[in-house]
Formats: C-alpha cells, sequence, structure tokens
C-alpha cells in the first residue's frame, strides 16, 4: 500500500454528482475539496450526460486521485429514476476508468458504518461525522458530503484490508 494516496469519492446522480478527494497519508487523511456536478434540467438524457462526463474529466485531471470510491447503485420505486441514474453511474465508473484510476465501490450501508459505525444511520448522522471526522470541510452540499463520506471509508477499507493481507501473510509463513 503506498504512503501516499488521493481518493475521490463520487455520489453518481444525474441531476447532481457530488465529488471530494481525499489525500491519504500513513494511515491519516486530509480534505482537498469537494464539490458537485450539476446538469441542465432542460437538457435532454445524451447532453446531460455528457456535461456530467465533462466535469467528471475536469475535475480528474485538476486533482489526479489515484483511487476513487463509488456508491453502488440502489433501486428506486419509479424505474425511470432508477434507469436515468443507473446510466449517470455509468458514467461515473467510466471517467476514472478512462483516467486508469482504480475503482471500488460501496453500498451505502458499508459507507454508514464506516463513517457513523451503524449501517443504517441516518443522512443527517453521515453529514454530522464526516464534518466530525473532517473538520475543515466547512458547509457542504449534501451530495459532496455523501463523497466525502464514500472518500473517507475508501481510505478505512483500504487501511483494513492492507493490514488484513499482511496479516494473512504472516500466517501463512
Amino acid at each position: 500500500m503506498p504512503s501516499n494516496v488521493r481518493i475521490i469519492g463520487l455520489d453518481p446522480g444525474l441531476r447532481h454528482t457530488g465529488w471530494a478527494v481525499l489525500d491519504c497519508q500513513n494511515y491519516k487523511f486530509s480534505f482537498v475539496a469537494a464539490g458537485v456536478i450539476s446538469s441542465t434540467d432542460s437538457l435532454k438524457l445524451e447532453e446531460r450526460l455528457l456535461e456530467l462526463y465533462q466535469g467528471l474529466i475536469q475535475i480528474m485531471d485538476q486533482y489526479h486521485p489515484d483511487e476513487a470510491a463509488i456508491e453502488e447503485v440502489f433501486v428506486n420505486k419509479n424505474p425511470q429514476s432508477t434507469l436515468k441514474l443507473g446510466q449517470a453511474r455509468g458514467i461515473v465508473l467510466l471517467v476514472p476508468t478512462i483516467k486508469n484510476v482504480k475503482v471500488s465501490t460501496y453500498t451505502p450501508n458499508q459507507i454508514k458504518k464506516a463513517v457513523v459505525g451503524v449501517g443504517h444511520a441516518e443522512k443527517k448522522q453521515v453529514d454530522m461525522m464526516v464534518h466530525a471526522l473532517v473538520p475543515t470541510v466547512g458547509r457542504l452540499k449534501a451530495d459532496a458530503s455523501d463523497a466525502l463520506a464514500m472518500a473517507i471509508c475508501h481510505s478505512y477499507m483500504r487501511t483494513t484490508n492492507f493490514r488484513m493481507n499482511k496479516i494473512t501473510e504472516m500466517m501463512s509463513k
């Protein structure tokens, strides 16, 4: 595991895609930036997806992350909304891959458990913990806060996986 890594958390959405960047060094992280890429509601679907693509390319080129953490899609009650979210998520998965950035995905419950300690935490609890863990972050839009929670989750998971692999290696000797 490299001692220095830059992680981007991405919260997919057609209307708003949240993003947040953390620098991780020796098991500690520091906040770099966060924001939201918004698409224009009045445009056709393909044009909105292009806006999302272009916005993500710009963020990736500006911050040069090493790894990406992306939320798994949950199924909405509305099939049309689910399809649109899935298409936006496809763009969110595609852009880091094009940029040769390793992608990891997490379920909402995994993210909540990593950040709050409870897999069924409320959004408000997640946001409070994000601000407690990264006090320098200031005020964030909900989608950016969710993206930061994903980056924090990935930071914890990569550290845990690294330690588990070390233990496995030691036990197999």
